[in-house]
């Protein structure tokens, strides 16, 4: 088994991946506007996200949207139970899926879970019928749990001690 290892992140990795995830500027020139605020250039700026990226830091960078404000728009909650011995398989295939915006290993007997969103002219049944299809999971093996009610967590991960204390103390 071939054991990865965890990247090192110097101060201003941690400072650029807490704006990126918190204020990722919606400008003609992002990573300008990242260099500033960092002290960096622009072009050190995009050497880090790109080499952040390759190294599994970064997995995505990506809009996300609120389906339930876009009108045509359904999704579902998918867990398989999913034999060890497919699992990479199986995941291979519901990572090629754009529409699917979770994917996680669970310890449980349905040990792949996995979130998928669709809009317009895609059929979200269509889709998960196809998923099931292709990773050769029968409907027994399967649970889908259609949203019929949203909760919004909004989940933010902490690389620097900035933005600590609110404006009002909290």
């Amino acid at each position: 088994m071939i054991k990865q290892l965890k990247p090192e992140l110097d101060s201003k990795d941690k400072e650029l991946l807490q704006l990126m995830q918190d204020e990722f500027p919606l400008e003609s020139h992002p990573y300008a506007v990242l260099a500033n605020k960092l002290g960096l250039t622009e072009d050190e700026v995009f050497a880090r996200v790109k080499r952040l990226y390759a190294e599994g830091v970064i997995r995505k960078l990506r809009t996300i949207l609120d389906a339930q404000k876009l009108g045509s728009c359904s999704s579902t909650l998918i867990a398989m139970k999913v034999p060890e011995d497919k699992m990479n398989h199986v995941v291979s295939i519901v990572n090629e899926y754009m529409s699917v915006t979770h994917n996680y290993r669970r310890e449980h007997d349905y040990n792949l879970w996995f979130t998928v969103t669709t809009c317009g002219d895609k059929n979200l049944r269509a889709t998960v019928e196809e998923i099931k299809r292709r990773a050769g999971i029968p409907d027994s093996d399967v649970l889908d749990l259609p949203t019929t009610r949203v909760f919004k967590i909004d989940v933010r991960f902490k690389f620097t001690d900035a933005g600590d204390v609110t404006d009002d103390g909290r």
